[in-house]
């Protein structure tokens, strides 16, 4: 039998995602997919909503998934020191995201895929260096996937 305690060095166990989460999440991309479809499949006005609506609700989503950097470093107690924090890292896909809805549709949703594929980098190297819960980066690129798949889809 084997007593020795785990290593320090040991990586952390691979937590499951909490069903909450996981739900929420998925629900959250349902828009992204169904906005996506009414641009391939859907005939004009409805079309022409999916056009205004997508772009917008891509806004929205990548200027709270910005947030969470803020929630991560007061989770950790960290105080906004420098303009390389967290802190300063969330507020960016906020201003992407403001800067993306005075473009045509096309070129904002280009634009907003384009960040969500930058803040799932950066989230992966911060959960990497041990922020965050570590179910984080497995659902983020689960989502992130779906959501980069659908402004695809809406740009095509």
């Amino acid at each position: 039998m084997d007593t020795a305690a785990p290593s320090q060095n040991a990586p952390p166990a691979r937590e499951p995602i909490p069903a909450q989460a996981l739900m929420l999440g998925w629900a959250g991309v349902i828009p992204f997919a169904g906005l996506s479809a009414a641009l391939l499949l859907a005939q004009d006005p409805l079309r022409d909503v999916a056009l205004r609506g997508l772009p917008g609700y891509a806004a929205i989503i990548l200027a709270f998934m910005g947030g969470v950097q803020w929630g991560l470093e007061m989770a950790r107690g960290v105080p906004p020191a420098n303009w390389r924090s967290g802190y300063a890292v969330s507020v960016l896909p906020a201003l992407l995201a403001a800067a993306a809805l005075l473009l045509e549709p096309r070129d904002a949703l280009l634009l907003l895929a384009a960040g969500f594929a930058a803040l799932l980098a950066y989230d992966l190297k911060r959960a990497k260096a041990g922020v965050g819960p570590n179910w984080y980066p497995r659902l983020r690129v689960a989502l992130t996937c779906a959501v980069l798949t659908s402004l695809t889809v809406a740009v095509l």
